[in-house]
């Protein structure tokens, strides 16, 4: 039979007392994170996944808000461009106009004192911009270049009969210019590497002369030419029919442009006004 004896009290006291080991410091809060340091904690195993999982729900909440939606949008990518063109119009020449009135050109038409040769080297000068901008759409270095042949809102031919009728009357036809020999270049250049930037331009000057082009057509021709309509302000057929066509070739090209190529082909905008603005300033030379 077992001895019911109780232990002596230092004896007891030897066998409970608890081994001098001091415990292992707290991990440091980066290496808590690092699954190597502790393979076999238990806890750690447990609170990464549902770390992960939260993640990943704060992610998809922010994938769900509704994107930034750009002024014109809602009517296609044309309405997009228009509405950075206007803005940078004066108040004179445009309601929504916020640029100041800084250059010569951008007073009303009315304040012109224009002449025949700054008006001869006007047309020049837009015309190597146009044999430009045709022949690049010709060629169709991108394929989508090629939706806008033939749109009846060519330039060319017509400004080479004006040239043509100053000619008969008398005037020397210059050589083109440096602000048309540069915008000239710059075209070539923009089309064979950035497609978008160069839809930018050739939107920018066919729709500008439709507009604000035939206005000062017409104010200059009142001040030097008898009232005399130059072909460069006359269209085949209705104006606003053509337009209409080339602005729905416009926004069907845009359709397959990321955000960011939209974008950039309306960053583009400032520079196209730039050059427009240098030929025009020539009529006032």
């Amino acid at each position: 039979m077992a001895s019911l004896t109780p232990f002596s009290h230092s004896h007891s006291h030897s066998l409970l007392k608890m081994p001098n080991v001091r415990p292992p410091p707290p991990p440091s809060f980066f290496s808590s994170f690092i699954l190597k340091d502790f393979p076999y904690s238990k806890t750690l195993s447990l609170k990464l996944p549902r770390m992960v999982t939260r993640n990943v729900v704060v992610s998809a909440t922010t994938a769900e808000k509704p994107r930034k939606r750009y002024p014109g949008e809602a009517k296609g990518f044309v309405e997009e461009m228009r509405f950075v063109a206007m803005k940078l119009h004066t108040k004179e020449q445009a309601k929504e106009g916020e640029k100041e009135v800084k250059q010569p050109e951008e007073r009303p038409v009315q304040r012109w004192e224009p002449s025949v040769d700054g008006y001869l080297k006007f047309l020049v000068d837009s015309k190597l911009v146009y044999d430009t901008l045709e022949g690049i759409i010709d060629k169709a270095p991108f394929p989508s270049y090629a939706e806008f042949r033939d749109t009846g809102l060519e330039r060319s031919e017509k400004l080479a009969k004006d040239l043509q009728w100053f000619k008969e009357q008398g005037y020397t036809i210059p050589e083109p210019s440096s602000p048309g020999v540069t915008y000239a270049e710059y075209l070539k250049e923009l089309s064979e590497k950035d497609p978008q930037a160069f839809i930018c331009h050739f939107y920018n000057i066919y729709f500008a002369h439709s507009a604000g082009g035939r206005m000062i057509g017409k104010k200059v021709a009142e001040k030097i030419l008898d009232k005399k309509e130059l072909e460069f302000y006359k269209w085949d057929g209705d104006l606003s029919q053509l337009l209409q066509n080339v602005r729905d070739k416009l926004n069907k090209v845009a359709e397959s442009w990321t955000r960011e190529e939209k974008n950039h082909c309306l960053e583009e905008t400032e520079k196209s006004f730039k050059y427009s603005g240098d030929i025009l300033r020539l009529i006032l030379s």
